[in-house]
């Protein structure tokens, strides 16, 4: 049973830091893409950090970087979202992706989310 569990989220100040964990199990965790998204309330989920299999090639959206690192560890099957500098427009559900393939042969999974929300 393939499961991606979120860990980390939580209220933080503006200006703060947060961690967020992501555990993979019940797939090849090594062999798949691994992203971060976003969903505000009232807005589209979109993507905000990808880390390839082998980690050796990150890209975040432009509102994040400088602010936010994706990292993973293919021995824990974990992947991370480190985030400094939080804004109160960072409020999200984030979500943890596996991806492998495109188009046709996509073969993705998801996991539930887990609250960041930034605000004094």
């Amino acid at each position: 049973q393939v499961q991606l569990v979120e860990s980390g989220g939580g209220l933080v100040q503006p200006g703060g830091s947060l961690r967020l964990s992501c555990a993979g199990s019940g797939f090849s965790f090594s062999s798949y893409d691994m992203c971060w998204y976003r969903q505000a309330p009232g807005k589209e989920r979109v993507l905000v950090a990808v880390i390839t299999t082998a980690g050796d090639s990150t890209d975040y959206v432009d509102s994040v970087k400088g602010r936010f690192t994706i990292s993973r560890d293919n021995v824990k099957n974990t992947v991370y979202l480190q985030m400094n500098s939080l804004k109160p427009e960072d409020t999200a559900v984030y979500y943890c992706n596996a991806a492998r393939g495109a188009g046709a042969e996509l073969i993705d999974y998801w996991g539930q989310g887990t609250q960041v929300t930034v605000s004094s």
